[in-house]
């Protein structure tokens, strides 16, 4: 499969494919980056169908990780309306992949964009109740964040202005179709959550029996490859 890294904007980038006049543009998720197991299953069988993919590196991920500013959705959101610009350029139509946290940047950023078809894996669909339940495991209140600003923990960095942002900027509008795939032992995303958003804005949402929040097994990772080849139609 041919792919060429670049740099867009300064921002490290992955284009896979020949130019086809389709561009998928991919998010990843925390801890990751532009060539995850995950984004690189999507290439694949987004290429075989004549689409390209266009996936970059988040801020503090990928070649990006000597990076000190914290992680913003603001940020995130201003480059991803970057990436989808360099796309426009070059492709007639646009769709979108995200992946847990990528997806959730992607809901903020591409509400109003025109899309052709988006399919989210694991996505976070609810980030506030997640940094709740975050903070429920760190026992502390919205108080004591609020002083401290940043809270150290064994499973995600806390960090007050991430999470005001967050509060301000719910998840009202999303009108594009939509598949989501989510592993049934998903503990970050807990289900009522992702059903709740999948009926309000109408997404197709399929479980993998077993699978987990992070897709990484060859099992997982081959199931992930079926159910996205088959919607890639």
């Amino acid at each position: 499969m041919e792919w060429n890294k670049l740099r867009i904007d300064g921002i490290p980038a992955v284009l896979w494919g020949k130019e086809t006049g389709k561009i998928i543009l991919a998010a990843h998720g925390s801890h990751s980056s532009k060539i995850d197991d995950c984004i690189c299953v999507l290439a694949r069988e987004a290429v075989r169908r004549g689409y390209q993919v266009l996936s970059f590196d988040l801020p503090r991920h990928g070649e990006r990780v000597y990076e000190t500013a914290p992680l913003m959705p603001d940020e995130c959101v201003r480059e991803l309306r970057g990436m989808y610009a360099y796309a426009a350029a070059r492709a007639r139509t646009i769709s979108l992949f995200g992946c847990s946290m990528g997806a959730y940047f992607e809901l903020l950023a591409f509400a109003k964009a025109e899309l052709e078809r988006v399919w989210f894996l694991s996505p976070v669909t609810d980030m506030e109740r997640i940094i709740r339940n975050l903070m429920a495991y760190c026992q502390v209140t919205e108080e004591t964040f609020r002083e401290r600003v940043s809270i150290d923990n064994d499973i995600e960095p806390l960090y007050y202005p991430y999470f005001d942002y967050v509060r301000r900027h719910p998840v009202t509008e999303w009108p594009h179709d939509t598949r989501i795939l989510r592993g049934e032992n998903d503990t970050m995303c807990e289900l009522p959550r992702v059903q709740d958003f999948a009926a309000r804005f109408g997404c197709e949402l399929t479980e993998q029996k077993g699978g987990e929040h992070w897709f990484h097994t060859e099992e997982q990772l081959a199931f992930f490859g079926n159910w996205i080849g088959e919607r890639l139609e």
